[in-house]
């Protein structure tokens, strides 16, 4: 339909539930993850050359992601037989940027139908409207949508920051606390803000070196970078 609007799902709610054939087998999202962490990604087409940068350099990574408890999930609105073909060029015939014969083991869900796409908001009309655009769902243990990043179709995505967000949200999870800007395992992070202003001046005074308090609203405190990565990947 010409002016069909295509919801998102939005952080903090269930990750909508599907069954779809991949080039893994079938799948029922998401009684066949749990206990995992999951990035649901999708690209615009196969046999295209961002999308093939893309799944190379997810290929390359995907032990880090398998190590961290995330299972990759990737899409697009072509068929197995695309899917597996394009997969089969990129492991047999193309090299980049120091990449080559990477195998892509994690599914790629056929979705011909546009179904799962539309569930996701990730057919976005002013973009496209045959193609999803570059759409990164986090989808914690529990089924619940925790980060979503967008791109356009035009730009790839930085593989460095999808890490770093994995990390960083099971960081969060693991020591409840939350991250500044720019964060990486062993900078500070940051203390919740006080719920009174007693212990926020509390906190202000105290001389310890447990913390750090910038003002009375922004406190830091250090967690080593070894400490950090004790608890990910659980």
């Amino acid at each position: 339909m010409e002016n069909e609007v295509n919801m998102m799902p939005r952080i903090g709610e269930e990750a909508p539930a599907f069954q779809a054939n991949t080039t893994q087998g079938p799948i029922k999202f998401p009684e066949d993850f749990k206990r995992k962490w999951v990035i649901l990604f999708s690209h615009p087409a196969d046999f295209t050359p961002v999308c093939t940068s893309e799944f190379m350099a997810f290929g390359k990574m995907a032990k880090e992601f398998e190590d961290l408890n995330c299972q990759l999930l990737g899409l697009s609105v072509d068929g197995l037989s695309s899917h597996i073909a394009w997969l089969r060029r990129i492991k047999e015939k193309i090299e980049y940027k120091g990449m080559k014969n990477i195998d892509i083991r994690f599914p790629l869900i056929d979705d011909i139908s546009m179904n799962v796409a539309k569930k996701y908001g990730m057919i976005q009309p002013g973009e496209s409207q045959t193609a999803a655009v570059r759409a990164v769902f986090f989808i914690d243990p529990k089924g619940i949508i925790r980060t979503i990043l967008y791109y356009p179709l035009s730009l790839g995505r930085n593989f460095d920051e999808i890490k770093r967000v994995l990390i960083g949200l099971q960081t969060v999870d693991n020591f409840s606390v939350a991250l500044p800007a720019n964060w990486r395992p062993g900078d500070d992070v940051i203390i919740p803000p006080a719920n009174n202003m007693t212990l926020a001046d509390e906190r202000v005074a105290d001389q310890s070196g447990a913390m750090i308090c910038h003002d009375w609203f922004f406190c830091t405190k250090k967690i080593s970078k070894e400490e950090v990565e004790s608890k990910i990947g659980k």
